[in-house]
């Protein structure tokens, strides 16, 4: 009887194991989230101001840096990430429709003010005959880059949602534009007049927008960087409390005091 009684606490034993090991979900699960994204401002963010609040409310943050803006959104998609906070609305639309992705949005959180910078003028009028000047690109960030230089008489552009290169009508100075990825635009200072950077990316290279930049986007931008998230997965949860602590009082004044202005509160 006893060997029996052994032999029964050995199967249950298996059994269970065998449960936890078909990837069974457990209750810390539920209280975990995994979150992608850049590295500044987004990663600072959340790990110094939402997880906190977070761990308050019995949740467990874990932030996964990203050093592009094409791995997150395929991290999300396949279920590595149950959520991304590094992109605005238009750049996830493109990218939704490119790719199929069944993706979408919570929250706005925040703006990043494009840029202008350089390291060999002071001016956009400072610009010469022929000059360089880099952009992003990728569609939306590229079009967003061409639409700034446009609005401060460097070029003119045809009415478009989306423009490229090809899309520009007037060139007066017959400026060179040169698509780059956006995570190499601030090392390309050092060999094109000037490159319209992100601000993340900006930041990243110790670059501040409000006081580096020779122009900046103005506080009214579409461009405001999102909480990203499945379809199948948005009204989950930890989605909403996740949304809830990015979208806090909390996290507004921790941006506004952190980033003076070079980042800017979208709700």
């Amino acid at each position: 009887m006893k060997f029996k009684k052994i032999l029964s606490v050995a199967i249950a034993s298996v059994i269970a194991l065998s449960v936890v090991g078909c990837g069974g979900k457990t209750a810390s699960d539920d209280k975990k989230i995994i979150v992608g994204a850049s590295s500044n401002p987004h990663a600072v963010i959340l790990n110094e101001a939402v997880k906190p609040l977070l761990e308050k409310d019995g949740y467990k943050l874990e932030v996964q840096e990203f050093s592009d803006y094409v791995l997150p959104n395929t991290a999300l998609d396949d279920g590595s990430l149950d959520a991304n906070y590094f992109q605005h609305i238009p750049y996830l639309k493109e990218n939704v429709k490119e790719k199929g992705y069944k993706l979408t949005y919570t929250a706005k959180v925040h703006i990043e003010p494009m840029g202008v910078y350089s390291k060999k003028i002071k001016s956009l009028d400072d610009l010469k005959d022929g000059a360089k000047i880099a952009i992003p690109n990728d569609p939306t960030n590229g079009s967003r880059a061409l639409e700034l230089l446009a609005k401060n008489n460097v070029i003119k552009l045809k009415d478009k949602e989306l423009v490229t290169k090809l899309d520009i009508t007037e060139n007066p100075k017959n400026i060179e534009i040169i698509d780059m990825n956006a995570e190499q635009l601030p090392t390309a200072l050092e060999d094109v007049d000037c490159a319209v950077i992100n601000a993340n990316y900006a930041l990243e290279a110790d670059l501040k927008p409000t006081k580096d930049a020779i122009v900046i986007e103005s506080s009214d931008s579409p461009y405001a960087n999102i909480l990203a998230c499945r379809e199948d997965n948005k009204d989950s949860e930890k989605i909403k409390a996740l949304t809830k602590a990015l979208n806090s009082k909390e996290t507004k004044k921790y941006i506004e005091e952190k980033y003076d202005g070079a980042i800017i509160p979208a709700f």
